[in-house]
């Protein structure tokens, strides 16, 4: 699309224009921008807020508006950006190891489930741009040796599991992901937390 301002040098002669100074022609152009309107369309409804898991997060257009058309547009953007943020269960989607928006859901809610029933787990809504939030173990988060790195569980893309467990991490280096799958985790969850 395409606005320009008026014509203001319209209509006048040679003449006159002479005596009146030519008027500077302003022209603005306004294109779609797609880097613009998926920023929009991962944003949040409301802003982030105050959310106790991620289903209460899910107020974006990418979570309401038809699939197909997420999924078009996502990789739409990803022609342009092949590091467009986007969740992991649309990443999945896009690549056909997930069946469904509905199924990467399903996925967060079980893992909201099962650590929303047991102390000490908190969800942090604030991930990266376009990212699900993850989980955090507070108790873990100090120790004997000082502060440290609390244990993590956040949704990825990388393996069919879908959730990647993140132990508590204390010094330098960085902490290497353990892959489970919702399952996988509710069976070792009260292991975990004691290892924390």
């Amino acid at each position: 699309m395409t606005v320009l301002d008026p014509d203001l040098n319209a209509g006048r002669t040679a003449a006159r224009s002479k005596k009146v100074p030519r008027q500077r022609d302003h022209g603005v152009r306004v294109e779609p921008l797609l880097a613009l309107e998926w920023s929009h369309a991962i944003e949040t409804a409301g802003g982030i807020g105050i959310a106790a898991a991620p289903a209460e997060s899910r107020r974006a257009w990418i979570h309401r508006a038809d699939e197909q058309q997420v999924l078009a547009m996502y990789r739409a953007v990803r022609a342009v950006d092949a590091n467009a943020p986007a969740p992991w269960w649309l990443r999945a989607l896009d690549r056909g190891r997930l069946p469904s928006r509905a199924a990467g859901f399903a996925v967060e809610d079980e893992v909201s489930e099962l650590l929303l029933s047991r102390p000490g787990w908190v969800y942090v809504p604030w991930a990266a741009e376009g990212e699900v939030g993850y989980w955090e173990f507070v108790p873990s988060e100090s120790g004997v040796y000082g502060p440290a790195e609390p244990t993590t569980v956040q949704f990825t893309d990388r393996h069919p599991g879908w959730v990647d467990l993140l132990p508590a991490h204390r010094g330098p280096g960085l902490r290497q992901p353990i892959e489970f799958t919702a399952a996988e985790l509710r069976e070792q969850i009260e292991d975990l937390e004691n290892i924390a």
